[in-house]
């Protein structure tokens, strides 16, 4: 059971570096536009549209692609001083309590992304400006992102609960 379980960690960890490194290419792609429609607007005098709206949308991804990378070290925003004033045991608790009180929000933004996915899918729903792109690839990444923080979130309880017996164990 624990090689199965370390099996689906590595998974997740695996999928979250890729995240986190396709987030540094949009963040990238979103700066290479915005110095374009800079270039095109101010120097050439072209007029944009589709440039802003796509480096939202292009940051939209970026930020919920990168969250379950983030979290995989802990690099949310935290309360440090929590951990010099608790007791190890404490601690232990505060963390558990806190991953799965994130999890079960992170799961419910999981589950109202994947039904915006599906109703911008369906219903080919698209933007109201005038470049007007389909929204169903922004709704993906919010999906997607949310998915992989609430998986990264249930490897980070269990770790700690196989920890916990482990201990109990030795």
């Amino acid at each position: 059971m624990r090689e199965l379980w370390g099996l689906f960690g590595r998974t997740v960890t695996t999928l979250n570096t890729l995240a986190g490194y396709a987030s540094g290419v949009l963040i990238v792609l979103c700066a290479g536009i915005l110095v374009y429609e800079v270039v095109v607007r101010y120097l050439l005098d072209w007029p944009t549209d589709w440039e802003i709206e796509l480096s939202i949308m292009l940051l939209i991804g970026a930020t919920f692609m990168s969250a379950a990378f983030t979290q995989a070290s802990r690099g949310h925003v935290g309360i440090e001083v929590l951990d010099s004033v608790l007791s190890p045991r404490a601690n232990r608790w505060r963390f558990i309590i806190g991953d799965v009180l994130s999890l079960a929000f992170c799961a419910f933004i999981a589950w109202k992304s994947w039904l915006f996915f599906h109703e911008a899918w369906s219903d080919g729903k698209m933007s109201n400006t005038s470049w007007g792109p389909q929204l169903w690839p922004t709704y993906l990444t919010m999906a997607l992102g949310m998915s992989l923080l609430s998986l990264q979130l249930l490897v980070q309880i269990g770790d700690r609960h196989l920890h916990t017996h482990r201990e109990d164990e030795e």
